[in-house]
């Protein structure tokens, strides 16, 4: 019986090359593969000129044709949004978990946040470029002030909606608000931290560009501006493209630091 078995698993014909493609992984490459295949044949349909929309093959003939420039100011931008980042990172922390360790604390300073959220960060560029000259610092503060928010309202949200019975309990054992919040509260808002990370890195780019189109001599936003100013559109878009390689870059990083920090508190069904 055994033999009939074995023969008929050994008898069993190979899957073919597409039942063994992992479709979810392959999923992004062919999407962007089908982006811009549409978007070289709109451009050969409509006979778009390149000084209006430059077809991929135009921009990727940009990107090798300017290539070095290309490389030095996207390091530009990577640094000033990175450092922007970091710092909004370790502040945003600080100032959520401040205003979540009271209720009084969260109502009193969240009007303020959402105030100063609602300001174009762009209007604050001037004033930066007041206080610090044109150059780096600006485009650091910028990509700071427009990323931080996100992470104090995450980590603030996780602290200040700890279940009202849990904090009974852990008093009735005998524990402080330190500790609830060393044991309770803190482990409660790192899903929500780092879950904002993801949207706090892109948000950084923005501002990093926004500041570096306005104040800057260097980076990528400066380096579009320029091009835009001489309408080199094929550059603008190389330009454009490279932002979204950078951004999609870190987003992957911050989304690998969720999954490897916080995946206890996902469901196994979500991967599903």
């Amino acid at each position: 019986m055994s033999a009939i078995v074995e023969s008929n698993v050994a008898a069993e014909p190979p899957k073919p090359l597409i039942a063994r493609v992992n479709w979810v992984k392959a999923a992004p490459w062919l999407y962007t593969l089908a982006l811009f295949v549409l978007w070289e044949l709109l451009v050969y349909a409509l006979k778009m000129p390149p000084t209006i929309l430059p077809s991929p093959v135009r921009v990727g003939q940009a990107i090798v044709q300017y290539w070095s420039p290309i490389w030095k100011n996207s390091l530009q931008t990577l640094y000033t949004t990175t450092l922007g980042f970091a710092i909004a990172v370790a502040a945003g922390l600080a100032i959520g978990l401040f205003i979540g360790w009271s209720k009084t604390i969260y109502a009193g300073l969240y009007p303020l946040m959402i105030g100063f959220n609602a300001i174009p960060k762009v209007a604050l560029v001037p004033i930066l470029v007041i206080w610090f000259g044109i150059g780096t610092v600006p485009a650091v503060l910028t990509a700071f002030l427009i990323s931080f928010f996100p992470i104090v309202v995450n980590v603030a949200t996780g602290l200040a909606t700890i279940e009202p019975e849990t904090e009974d309990v852990l008093r009735a054992l005998g524990a402080k608000k330190m500790d609830i919040m060393l044991k309770v509260g803190i482990p409660r808002s790192m899903p929500y931290f780092f879950g904002s990370l993801k949207i706090a890195i892109t948000l950084a780019f923005v501002g990093s560009v926004v500041s570096e189109t306005v104040a800057s001599n260097y980076g990528l936003g400066n380096m579009m501006s320029s091009a835009q100013s001489q309408f080199n559109v094929p550059l603008v878009f190389a330009g454009l493209l490279m932002l979204a390689v950078e951004g999609i870059v870190m987003y992957a990083i911050m989304a690998w630091l969720e999954k490897r920090m916080t995946g206890w508190a996902h469901r196994s069904t979500m991967g599903q």
